[in-house]
């Protein structure tokens, strides 16, 4: 917790200042005030420091969400369009590049086999027409355009047959050159079945025709994963590439994950004045999930400003306050006073930025606070 929880502050209090000397009466101090001798500032081990210009903000603190390392992880589509008939990879099983996940019966490797070996014919007789007409035109027996259209189709044929090659070197895997409509669905990378959006009978659009709305299997190693956060534009310049990080997940709270600044985005997002910054963590574990929430701290260059330390702040229903040292009294007792203030809860360490409330040079309670508490 960055700032004390006061939970029934009084019992807490005033169980601890029970072996304290009592404090003087709270009809000689003005209410939101609590007046102590010395000694029982002494006996009840209050401590005390100024509001001074410090190094702050050694750390910013921001949200995170876990995602994929982009180059570990494989989102599978069906490139044929048809039916699925048979399932090999089920969730959480491990898979070697080029090994099979699934089976569809799809018309569409037919297709591109029957395709090639027509393209392979007209290519054939395309040769031998422009061939012959060559040796037409040299023996000057036909005219010159003749000689030019058989040219043409010739390279027509040839580029058609370059594609119908490439189409079905796309599918060799799933049928070499015979004609089948069975389409064997590979494995892009090695690692294990995080996801399977594939079910027997369920019909696919293929993404050689415009569809592949369905992912089917989402490939991908997690023992290292990726922390997107979002930077606020003031906090930008701090931010440093392969600057040591911090993370933290609500599934964990007790855990720390460590990794380092990778990446910084090149634009702010025009809504939230935020840039995206990449880390890398070490996941070995397994323990974090793409889409985990939680909170990133940044180390960053210390920054000198005012700020109280940390320990002093409390936080009283929704307001956060600190007892005030403010002198003494024409009797010679310590006064304290309660004052609600404001800082900046986002910067990390043991010192916090003051942004209202308390002057510079002003007094603080740093320990014992919750002892004035139960006395007020």
């Amino acid at each position: 917790m960055r700032i004390q929880i006061v939970l029934s502050a009084t019992l807490v209090a005033g169980g601890c200042i029970a072996h304290a000397p009592a404090a003087q009466s709270t009809d000689e101090a003005p209410q939101g005030e609590v007046w102590l001798t010395p000694d029982q500032v002494k006996s009840a081990k209050i401590e005390i420091e100024p509001v001074t210009d410090r190094p702050v903000a050694g750390t910013i603190r921001v949200a995170g969400r876990v995602t994929f390392d982009d180059l570990r992880v494989g989102h599978v589509f069906s490139p044929v369009t048809g039916k699925i008939t048979k399932i090999f990879a089920q969730q959480g099983q491990r898979v070697k590049k080029g090994e099979k996940l699934c089976v569809l019966q799809s018309p569409d490797l037919g297709s591109a086999v029957s395709d090639m070996a027509k393209a392979q014919a007209s290519l054939f007789q395309a040769e031998k027409d422009w061939k012959r007409q060559k040796e037409l035109l040299e023996l000057h027996a036909a005219p010159q355009r003749d000689y030019e259209a058989a040219e043409s189709t010739y390279l027509n044929a040839r580029a058609e047959m370059e594609r119908a090659q490439r189409k079905a070197r796309l599918l060799r895997g799933a049928g070499g050159d015979t004609v089948t409509q069975e389409y064997v669905l590979p494995s892009p990378i090695d690692g294990e079945v995080i996801m399977r959006g594939a079910n027997p009978g369920l019909e696919v659009q293929g993404q050689y025709t415009g569809g592949a709305t369905v992912e089917l299997f989402t490939i991908g190693e997690l023992d290292r994963v990726w922390v997107l956060a979002d930077v606020f534009e003031m906090d930008l310049p701090r931010v440093k590439k392969g600057a040591e990080v911090s993370v933290k997940v609500l599934s964990y709270p007790d855990d720390k994950f460590s990794g380092i600044v990778e990446w910084i985005s090149g634009a702010l997002d025009p809504i939230s004045r935020t840039a995206k910054v990449r880390f890398s963590v070490d996941n070995r574990k397994g323990a974090l999930r793409p889409e985990m929430f939680g909170t990133a701290s940044i180390a960053v260059d210390p920054d000198l400003k005012m700020a109280i330390k940390r320990s002093a702040l409390l936080l009283l229903g929704k307001q956060t306050i600190a007892f005030v040292n403010t002198g003494m009294t024409p009797k010679g007792l310590l006064r304290f006073e309660q004052r609600p203030i404001a800082v900046d809860e986002l910067n990390g360490g043991d010192y916090v930025p003051v942004r209202g409330g308390i002057d510079r040079n002003e007094r603080v309670v740093v320990k014992g606070e919750i002892l004035l508490l139960g006395e007020l």
